[in-house]
């Protein structure tokens, strides 16, 4: 689960090249007055939606029988769509970082590094409970998406199921005992809401995409660098 949920999303990082091609062709549109900046950034998500489906689909396929995952079609889909909101969050991610540095080797640098620091902080290498509260608890923790991808994945497979006892006099141990005590996952938060939380992320990036393009296009950065550069060269002939 833990592979499906992090690694195949962490591999999103190679189409941040793309996504700064799609950002200078989309700029130059946008000059020309083609289309605006919701216009690009709906149509650049739809046509990215039916290969991240594909992807979620063919992946789930693949992982889900063989790693003998607790079998239903309903917890199957489930599953493939945890999958497609976390490749959704990355792709939303990615795409919010292009907007901000176009260097496509500073960004894939970026994006590595906040997925690394949101895999670590997800709950799989060291329990939610276990991490130092002031900064990778709180609020790291809950701003990984991989925390949400990880629990909803853990309780889709985990409830509903018993284990037996290692003590045949003992009871058999429900999958709910396991989540808690074992995993440390949250039940009061179900694994639709952390659905809900996977897709609201994929919105938010989205609109911080959204927001940086608008700041990009409105504000005249050359003609700003200018003046700043005029304003200091000035600042120092006049203390000369």
């Amino acid at each position: 689960m833990f592979f499906a949920g992090a690694f195949l999303t962490f591999m999103s990082i190679g189409g941040f090249p793309s996504f700064t091609e799609d950002m200078k062709v989309s700029h130059h549109e946008r000059l020309n007055g083609h289309y605006g900046v919701a216009t690009f950034i709906l149509a650049n998500t739809l046509s990215s939606l039916p290969f991240l489906i594909l992807i979620a689909i063919l992946s789930s396929l693949v992982a889900y029988n063989m790693a003998g995952l607790h079998p239903g079609l309903d917890r199957f889909v489930y599953f493939a769509s945890c999958l497609l909101a976390s490749l959704m969050v990355v792709e939303s991610l990615m795409k919010a970082i292009a907007s901000a540095i176009p260097n496509f080797l500073m960004g894939i640098i970026l994006g590595a590094g906040i997925q690394g620091m949101f895999i670590l902080v997800s709950g799989f290498f060291r329990l939610l409970r276990n991490l130092p509260k002031p900064v990778w608890r709180y609020p790291m923790s809950y701003i990984s998406f991989h925390t949400y991808t990880l629990q909803g994945m853990l309780q889709n497979d985990f409830l509903g199921l018993d284990f037996l006892n290692q003590n045949p006099n003992l009871p058999r141990i429900q999958g709910d005992f396991i989540l808690t005590h074992t995993y440390g996952v949250d039940l009061g938060r179900s694994k639709t809401l952390n659905l809900v939380v996977l897709f609201g992320m994929a919105i938010g990036y989205s609109l911080v995409f959204f927001g940086i393009i608008k700041a990009r296009d409105n504000v005249p950065w050359k003609t700003l660098l200018r003046k700043l550069h005029n304003f200091a060269l000035l600042t120092h002939f006049q203390r000369g």
